[in-house]
């Protein structure tokens, strides 16, 4: 997927670049760490590069609003120094394994220093969240009200948008406050994390500025999603979204809301409705048949990145190429 923009075209170049500064030697062996899903994983394997690897739990194609653990996942969780996760909001199947895990052992990052959480959008385009499903392993919870908060700050997980990796300067805060933790827990190593924290911080600015400017010749033309995974991303870059197919993505839409997402199409003008990689695109077929809008795929997960450090990088060049071809086309 080619992007018409000459810094979408050079993020390879800055991220060789950058990966060419030097580390420090590992001092020790690195601790355990284990990470929930992939974009994640990949910031943190920058902040360990040279030291050790972070182990990813979902992989793949695989949805976080659907896993089962493995045998060997939960030996991996048991024997972790430190766990990165987002919180029960996306993961909730690692609710009741890491009930058993002490939380000096946890890094939740939807309410860690300098993430900005922001509260799930619901009602009309974008639906309600039922707050008391199941994934998987997750208990039945009930939440409070979300309270008017423009931080994560006291914010309930139930109700915090969990996707916080898609914004750059989250991104950025996830960086620190995994060096941050390794750090205190593996001192021997900390020059290490500390350099390799300054240069990630480097290079998701230097990214940023890319993709904002990728991004701006659609920043006005409005679209639909699959599911509501894209808040972080759309407003750090000014997007300018319809609305959603569902709130929870495990649950098919009913018809009525299927009859109101086409009338949303219409009414809006959408130029295009993206699917997921992870769900069946039929429907997307049915809902655009008949309107203007044309299809195009978006994964807020990255299925089809390989796993490590460049993760997070392609993640975001996918999603900017991914809107720019089907809301420009031959932009």
């Amino acid at each position: 997927m080619r992007i018409s923009h000459p810094g979408i075209a050079g993020f390879a170049a800055i991220g060789a670049a950058l990966s060419l500064w030097p580390t420090p030697p590992a001092q020790a062996g690195a601790p355990s760490v284990v990470v929930s899903v992939p974009p994640l994983h990949s910031l943190v394997a920058n902040v360990m590069a040279g030291v050790g690897a972070p182990q990813l739990l979902v992989r793949g194609g695989r949805s976080p609003h659907d896993v089962s653990l493995r045998p060997s996942d939960i030996r991996k969780i048991n024997e972790a120094a430190l766990i990165v996760w987002t919180g029960p909001g996306l993961e909730s199947f690692l609710v009741r394994p890491l009930a058993r895990v002490g939380e000096d052992r946890q890094l939740t990052l939807y309410d860690a220093p300098g993430v900005a959480a922001l509260p799930r959008r619901a009602g009309g385009a974008w639906q309600s969240h039922d707050h008391g499903h199941d994934h998987g392993e997750a208990p039945r919870r009930p939440a409070p009200a979300p309270p008017a908060a423009d931080g994560s700050h006291g914010l309930s997980p139930w109700y915090a948008d969990s996707h916080i990796w898609l914004s750059p300067p989250n991104a950025r805060a996830i960086v620190a406050a995994v060096a941050g933790r390794l750090r205190a827990r593996d001192p021997a190593n900390a020059a290490a994390y500390t350099a390799n924290e300054a240069r990630t911080l480097q290079r998701i600015a230097a990214f940023d500025l890319d993709v904002g400017a990728a991004v701006a010749p659609v920043r006005r033309i409005p679209y639909v999603v699959f599911h509501d995974a894209y808040q972080y991303f759309e407003r750090h870059y000014g997007l300018t979204p319809s609305g959603a197919i569902t709130a929870s993505p495990e649950r098919m839409p009913s018809a009525r809301r299927l009859a109101e997402i086409r009338r949303r199409i219409v009414e809006s003008r959408a130029a295009c409705v993206f699917r997921e990689p992870q769900f069946p695109p039929r429907l997307i077929g049915t809902i655009v048949a008949g309107t203007e809008a044309r299809i195009g795929v978006l994964d807020p997960l990255g299925a089809e990145i390989p796993p490590g450090p460049d993760h997070w990088f392609l993640l975001m060049r996918g999603l900017a190429g991914a809107l720019v071809k089907c809301l420009k086309p031959g932009a």
